[in-house]
């Protein structure tokens, strides 16, 4: 049984991941698994399991307060309470397209996997095949399949050593990604161990890296920049890891929770805008990256989700969870497929949105938002996989015409898809 503690709303109290206690609407803090500070009001209450605590006592991260002291305005992310934005998403957007932005990602999992098994147990359980990891520090973007091919996560893992790899997963899937390994790796001496003491902080952007490395030490900043690519490295008591989610350059640094909020501030004042997830959002579409829930889940597969690429079938004698059923759509002939779309109307594209292929059949758009870079909405949608160079989308009663294109609409600042004047 996990013990929750509820007591007055300024007592601080520290545990091993956060230093700040959680707090809730009603203005009392709760605080569950693992607590060690004290108070004099503290009523303890037991709950099945941690899951359900954090469940009705909402989620925050250790850079709750310093959100909400910044004058951002909170949703509800998943059961997180998140930033949506500081000010202006569209400036906040901006900033990371021709400077540098920081967001707060604690929320998402990290997993450490140890023991002699561990890629042989990866091998088994991801889409992407861990053996072309051959050097320490590489990484490697992964689904993770059920037995029908289904989506339950998308994800991304470092090798580190032979017998040690780290996985950061979604934030909404992290407790069914947690039952799913446990439940994998039993009888197989594999270890794994969620890394809750540390928050995540993704800095992206064309000036984000050497940002971020002055204000590390000289030999750490070094290390940081020689980073290749889609690598991460322990350094110090900081893994820094040449990767994000915007279509940047960057770092995403996992640091111990304790120095997450000291860190954000030095980012401020180095020039690095605080961004929230709105920003996030427009970034990511626009650089042509899914969103889980939204542009694949564990009813769709990857072969329709504009993923196929990120399924190793070689060696032919590698199984993994959901081969079988990938291996028969194959077979069979994929039905849809994931585009992306361009309406050059004046007007929104948003997930549900019916899409009409004239002579062909229907789809639905996945994903839409307005592009700040190029000034037009933009989308995904799953149609039939016959569709050809345009579609029509329902948009608020109308129909209007959208153009099919290839993804990503921009890189590293720059459009590329053709936009009319």
């Amino acid at each position: 049984m996990w013990e929750v503690w509820e007591y007055g709303a300024h007592c601080y109290a520290s545990c091993t991941r956060l230093e700040l206690c959680q707090v809730c609407a009603a203005g009392v803090a709760a605080v569950a698994f693992g607590l060690r500070g004290r108070c004099s009001r503290h009523r303890p209450r037991e709950w099945p399991d941690r899951a359900e605590a954090e469940r009705r006592l909402g989620r925050r991260t250790c850079l709750f307060d310093l959100h909400v002291a910044l004058g951002a305005r909170m949703v509800d992310f998943g059961g997180w309470d998140m930033p949506l934005a500081y000010g202006s998403q569209l400036e906040e957007h901006h900033a990371v397209r021709r400077a540098a932005g920081v967001f707060d990602v604690s929320h998402m999992g990290i997993i450490d996997l140890r023991g002699a098994r561990s890629g042989e147990f990866l091998r088994g359980l991801l889409a992407n095949d861990v053996a072309r990891l051959r050097v320490p520090g590489k990484a490697l973007y992964s689904c993770m399949l059920n037995e029908r091919g289904g989506v339950i996560d998308d994800l991304i893992v470092y090798y580190l050593t032979d017998e040690h790899y780290r996985l950061v997963v979604n934030a909404g899937t992290r407790d069914s990604d947690l039952k799913w390994i446990a439940q994998h790796t039993q009888g197989l001496g594999v270890e794994w161990l969620e890394r809750r003491e540390l928050a995540m902080l993704a800095v992206q952007g064309p000036q984000a890296r050497e940002l971020s490395a002055a204000l590390m030490a000289r030999d750490a900043a070094q290390a940081a920049l020689a980073l290749q690519p889609f690598f991460g490295a322990q350094i110090g008591q900081w893994f820094v890891a040449r990767t994000g989610y915007t279509g940047e350059d960057g770092f995403e640094l996992m640091v111990p929770a304790g120095e997450a909020v000291a860190l954000w501030q030095r980012l401020n004042a180095a020039g690095v805008r605080s961004c929230g997830l709105g920003a996030r959002d427009t970034l990511r579409l626009e650089a042509g990256m899914n969103l889980y829930g939204n542009d694949m889940d564990e009813h769709t597969h990857p072969l329709e989700s504009a993923l196929a690429w990120t399924v190793a079938f070689e060696p032919a004698d590698r199984h993994f969870i959901g081969r079988e059923a990938l291996e028969a759509l194959r077979a069979r002939g994929v039905t849809r497929k994931l585009v992306g779309l361009v309406l050059d109307e004046r007007a929104v594209l948003r997930s549900h949105q019916r899409v009409l292929v004239p002579g062909v059949g229907e789809g639905e758009v996945t994903s839409g938002t307005f592009s700040p870079t190029l000034a037009r909405s933009i989308g995904f949608a799953r149609v039939p996989a016959n569709t050809g160079a345009a579609v029509q989308v329902e948009v608020r009663a109308r129909t209007l015409p959208a153009r099919v294109v290839r993804v990503p609409f921009v890189r590293h600042g720059e459009p590329l898809v053709p936009i009319d004047p």
